[in-house]
């Protein structure tokens, strides 16, 4: 699973970059699934209940990732959109076994990788 078009997340050297689409002070902290944007990229849509200030809505993206993926929150790094509602992330893996595994553990949380 190295990501194509229809997925919001790609095997790297690096780990896994994974596209996400925030949505902060929502009534829950979670996982919405994949969409498609208007420019037709897909991202993963999680919502939190954390407001946009001083990152802490970053923050607790990074912790629902985390938690969603069975991952120390040291390993989900933010690497753009700090203060944008599109956001990547680097999802850290040891080997490329276990990116592989991210990516099959994003497809089991994304509905197996179906655009809403």
């Amino acid at each position: 699973m190295t990501g194509d078009a229809g997925t919001a997340w790609s095997v790297t050297k690096d780990g896994v970059r994974l596209a996400v689409r925030a949505t902060p002070r929502a009534a829950r902290d979670g996982i919405d699934g994949l969409t498609r944007l208007s420019d037709g990229r897909a991202v993963l849509c999680v919502r939190v209940r954390a407001v946009a200030d001083k990152g802490a809505a970053n923050a607790a993206v990074a912790s629902v990732l985390a938690a969603e993926l069975g991952l120390a929150k040291g390993d989900v790094r933010l690497v753009a959109g700090s203060t944008a509602r599109l956001k990547t992330f680097v999802l850290a893996a040891r080997d490329d076994a276990d990116a592989q595994a991210i990516a099959a553990r994003l497809a089991d949380i994304a509905g197996g990788g179906q655009l809403k």
